[in-house]
């Protein structure tokens, strides 16, 4: 979605903009090539992203690539002096690199050691997740993060599996919902969203969607505008109600009760529904098919705070 994103970030030349979710590099280069006098952060928490990246941006000198997780943005922009910014753009989800990498284990389609990290130094793997994990916690992780209806079963076909010593590989894995749904067998949108349920919460993905959210629109400059590109109910969900109430009057309380402030809208939302994909992009990125954009405009300073 290159096109809407940059027609929604509305790239000024000068300007400072952060791609949090840098992938591939595709939307930064996007980005880069409009600046004449700004910057580019791209951060990523992959570190295999980022050395692709960092390649293919290597001849932007206006490019920056950074290392870490956007859920702690503020302070990863105040590590390089940035205070404030133009544009904030977050691609949530897992990458197409990610994803064709079997050895990085976020795919039913290919057999690959049961890792799913998007930061592969640090964190504990699917595989110790499920391994510690009880089954009614398990089995709400996959109704919660993957929308999986028949939630009970598949988790407890996972633990049986566990149990036995046999849970070890995206085969396993796969294997394990199989056996769980033999009577019809599973559909690969059945395999994807119990991968996609594992997947996000190793990686703690709805939590530090909606604390990037919140602190991209705190770096926001004057009509400064963030964009989020969601793939999940979840996410989108997140998305939607962190930009809402962000635009919304929010009284802050003293300890007695009393009201201390009140605090105007930060944001304008600039998509009352979210911007779907065109069926052209659909028919060449098979994988944006699910893909949400929705975007809001940081409001002039003095609509920001009363007392």
């Amino acid at each position: 979605m290159t096109g809407p994103v940059l027609e929604w970030l509305r790239v000024r030349e000068d300007g400072t903009y952060v791609d949090c979710t840098v992938g591939a590099g595709g939307h930064s280069e996007a980005i880069v090539q409009r600046l004449t006098g700004g910057r580019l952060i791209a951060i990523d928490r992959d570190a295999a992203a980022v050395a692709l990246a960092s390649e293919r941006l290597e001849p932007y000198s206006r490019a920056t690539v950074v290392r870490g997780n956007y859920g702690e943005l503020g302070s990863l922009l105040a590590e390089l002096g940035i205070s404030s910014v133009e544009g904030v753009l977050i691609d949530a989800g897992v990458s197409s690199m990610q994803l064709d990498t079997p050895s990085r284990g976020f795919s039913f389609q290919r057999e690959g050691p049961l890792d799913m990290r998007m930061d592969a130094s640090r964190g504990e793997t699917a595989e110790e997740l499920i391994a510690s994990i009880r089954e009614s916690d398990l089995a709400r992780l996959l109704k919660e993060y993957g929308d999986v209806r028949p939630s009970k079963r598949i988790a407890a076909a996972i633990c049986r599996r566990r149990d036995a010593g046999a849970m070890h590989t995206t085969r396993d894995l796969a294997e394990s919902v199989r056996e769980a749904l033999e009577f019809a067998g599973p559909s690969p949108e059945e395999l994807r969203t119990v991968f996609q349920a594992v997947r996000m919460a190793v990686n703690e993905e709805l939590g530090n969607l909606e604390s990037g959210l919140q602190q991209g629109a705190k770096v926001l400059s004057e009509e400064g505008r963030i964009v989020v590109i969601t793939f999940h109910s979840g996410e989108d969900r997140i998305a939607k109600n962190t930009l809402r109430d962000a635009s919304r009057r929010r009284r802050i309380l003293a300890p007695d009760g009393r009201v201390e402030r009140v605090e105007k809208p930060r944001l304008k939302t600039l998509t009352r529904k979210p911007v779907l994909p065109s069926k052209e992009e659909v028919l060449r990125n098979p994988r944006s098919a699910s893909a949400k954009l929705r975007a809001a405009e940081r409001l002039p300073d003095e609509a920001g705070m009363v007392s």
